[in-house]
């Protein structure tokens, strides 16, 4: 994976393109993010313009020479895309192929099996889980919620019982685990190692998704107590194939890739010899490319020729997964170009300076950088991408885990109280028919707790690594 190290970082914050003061940076910085916020909230223009837009203003405020300003944008732009934007190719044709195989409703069906009345919760977070971590959070949307109306109708479950340890466990694995965009993004910024950020997202990851999935969906099953009805029941994915994937050449397809960066980052660590030949091969494998890239293919014969793809449907599968994804590539290359711009002009030695006097833990700062700018953009990814390349600089001295924690405490807040103007809140408040308040008291409230008990444990976690 292409990375900007935290030595280019700092390298670069060493010659900016602007002479401007640390006053003048600290309102330019303000003023570029209140632009994007503005041309997002007010004049509903996309997260890519109003990245591109906020970048040139941004340069523009710090006193920065236009043409310069553009070449950091267009170079930030260029190696994040280069970094992560075949990564997020990847993810996207191994969840299409999971998705409409019928792979994804192999692992529903077979876990719904297993499960009793008082589990079927749990078996919704687990389910939720296993799926959502190779599909964008709104395509995992779609293919869970046909099951959440019919597992809460047959079962004459509240709706909410069911429905929120399944937002839990996508929204979750979206704002905490790779290969989904914004870790990537944070990851490819601060210089994070992937494997151990990985590791330790799911470390993170499991006691945040109980809490906030079947131990929350309790209490929002009390305070919004509706039921499924028969006319909410979308088709499923796989109802009209003849046959699909198995429970266990689905899971190890989706597995493969998380198994393959693990196994490299535990080599790295027990090893800790780049001239080893184990390590060597360990670093090729388990490399985020070739770790994605070997679960797309095995992928294409587990998943797709085991549902009765022709050659032909597998290869228009991959195109058709492409697609949709090319909003979310100009956004995190836009936002890389925003991250690099913020660098390119000093704010990160300016931050470096003024982080000596500050009280205030550089985890924590993050997390409460990411949830403002969460907050008012409403976007889970521009919160990721803007935080990451904030805090990036202080990043420098830190070990292996600890620059896998900031990416962490970014992620939990990038992902705190989702309101209306978060396109992922209109999104549920549709699916399942609630109102804006009963959206806000299960919807938003989950997000909130997954945020908080998200740095909770980022913060604990640091006391020991």
């Amino acid at each position: 994976m292409t990375t900007l190290s935290v030595e280019m970082l700092a390298a670069d914050a060493v010659e900016p393109i602007t002479s401007a003061g640390d006053a003048q940076l600290g309102i330019a910085v303000l003023a570029g993010i209140a632009v994007i916020v503005l041309l997002i909230t007010k004049f509903k223009l996309h997260a890519f313009l109003a990245l591109t837009i906020g970048s040139l203003a941004l340069g523009a405020f710090a006193g920065a020479p236009l043409d310069k300003t553009i070449v950091s944008f267009s170079t930030g732009l260029g190696t994040t895309v280069a970094g992560v934007g075949v990564l997020i190719a990847l993810g996207a044709i191994l969840g299409k192929l999971l998705a409409d195989s019928g792979g994804a409703d192999e692992i529903v069906d077979t876990i719904l099996a297993r499960a009793g009345r008082r589990s079927m919760p749990w078996a919704m977070v687990l389910i939720a889980s296993i799926i959502g971590l190779p599909l964008f959070f709104e395509v995992g949307i779609v293919l869970l919620i046909p099951v959440v109306l019919m597992v809460a109708k047959r079962g004459n479950y509240s709706l909410m019982r069911i429905g929120i340890p399944a937002l839990a466990g996508l929204s979750v694995m979206h704002g905490l685990v790779p290969p989904h965009p914004g870790p990537l993004v944070a990851i490819d910024a601060i210089g994070a190692d992937l494997g151990v950020t990985l590791a330790l997202g799911l470390v993170v990851a499991i006691p945040t998704v109980i809490i906030a999935g079947p131990l929350f969906s309790k209490y929002a099953a009390r305070w919004v107590d509706i039921q499924a009805t028969d006319g909410m029941i979308p088709q499923r994915a796989s109802q009209d194939l003849e046959k699909r994937p198995s429970f266990a050449a689905t899971v190890s397809t989706v597995l493969l890739p998380v198994v393959l960066m693990m196994g490299k980052a535990l080599v790295d660590i027990v090893v800790d010899n780049p001239e080893n030949g184990v390590q060597r091969v360990a670093d090729v494998v388990g490399s985020p490319l070739i770790a994605l890239l070997a679960a797309v293919i095995v992928g294409m014969f587990t998943l797709g020729r085991a549902a009765g793809f022709t050659k032909e449907r597998i290869s228009t599968t991959v195109e058709k997964s492409l697609a949709p994804i090319a909003g979310v590539l100009l956004i995190v290359g836009a936002g890389g170009g925003f991250k690099t711009t913020l660098i390119d002009i000093g704010v990160g030695q300016m931050i470096l300076d003024l982080s000596k006097n500050w009280a205030i833990p550089t985890l924590l700062l993050a997390w409460l950088i990411a949830v403002a700018i969460r907050l008012a953009t409403g976007s889970a990814t521009v919160a990721t991408i803007s935080a990451a390349g904030l805090v990036a600089p202080l990043a420098a001295d830190m070990s292996t885990a600890g620059s896998a924690l900031l990416v962490l405490a970014i992620g939990a807040g990038s992902l705190f109280f989702s309101h209306v103007n978060d396109a992922g809140f209109w999104l549920v408040k549709e699916y399942f028919g609630l109102s804006v308040g009963q959206t806000v008291k299960t919807w938003s409230v989950m997000e909130t707790i997954i945020s908080v008990v998200g740095i909770v444990f980022v913060l604990l976690l640091s006391l020991v690594l």
